[in-house]
C-alpha cells in the first residue's frame, strides 16, 4: 500500500526530481508550491461557476499547470530517468485565443474595475493574484541564475491575463455588475 507520508521531510529539507536534497524554503520548492496553490484555485473556481465550457478550459489549465509543477520541481543538472511533459508555444496561443473569444462578448472597460461580482469571480481574481506571485517567484528564479524554461513565465503571464478576463466574463455571463474603481480625490 502507496503512504502518502515519508518522513523525509521532517527536518525541513525534500528532493528535487533527479533525487537532489534541498530546504523546503529553496526558491524552486517555493515556486512550484505556489503553483500547486493557483492549480488549487483553479479547481474551486471550476467548483463554484459550474459552467461546462469554462470546466472544459479550466480542466486543460489545470494538466498545463501540473506540467509546470514538474519542471520546476525537476533538478536542471541532473538527468532524469522519466518522460516529464514539456510546455509548448501553443499552449500560450491557446490562453490567448481563449481571451479574445471571452472578450468579444464583454463591455469595453472605461476604467479600473474592483476585483468581485459574485464568489466564483472573486475567487477568478484570487487566482490571478496567486498567477502573478508564481510568475514573480520564476523571474526570480531566473535572476538567481536558477534555470527555467521561458515559456514557464511566458505561460504564466498569459495565463494572469486570461484569469483577469475569465473573472470578468464569469461576472457577465451571471449578470453581476462590474464595479467600477473610483479614486478618491
Amino acid at each position: 500500500m502507496f503512504k502518502i507520508y515519508t518522513k523525509t521531510g521532517d527536518k525541513g529539507g525534500t528532493s528535487l526530481i533527479g533525487g537532489v536534497r534541498v530546504p523546503k524554503s529553496h526558491i524552486r520548492i517555493e515556486s512550484y508550491g505556489t503553483i500547486d496553490e493557483l492549480n488549487s484555485y483553479l479547481g474551486m473556481v471550476n467548483d463554484l461557476c459550474q459552467n461546462a465550457e469554462i470546466s472544459e478550459d479550466l480542466r486543460e489549465i489545470q494538466d498545463r499547470l501540473f506540467t509546470i509543477g514538474s519542471v520546476l520541481a525537476t533538478n536542471p543538472d541532473k538527468e532524469v530517468k522519466m518522460k516529464l511533459p514539456d510546455l509548448h508555444e501553443t499552449d500560450v496561443t491557446w490562453l490567448e485565443h481563449r481571451i479574445d473569444k471571452m472578450n468579444e462578448t464583454l463591455p469595453e472597460m472605461r476604467s479600473f474595475i474592483l476585483p468581485g461580482g459574485n464568489l466564483a469571480s472573486s475567487t477568478c481574481h484570487v487566482a490571478r493574484c496567486v498567477c502573478r506571485r508564481a510568475e514573480r517567484i520564476c523571474v526570480g528564479m531566473q535572476e538567481q541564475n536558477e534555470y527555467i524554461p521561458t515559456i514557464v513565465i511566458q505561460y504564466l503571464n498569459r495565463l494572469s491575463d486570461y484569469l483577469f478576463v475569465l473573472g470578468r466574463y464569469i461576472s457577465h455571463i451571471n449578470n453581476a455588475p462590474e464595479i467600477p474603481w473610483r479614486a478618491r480625490l
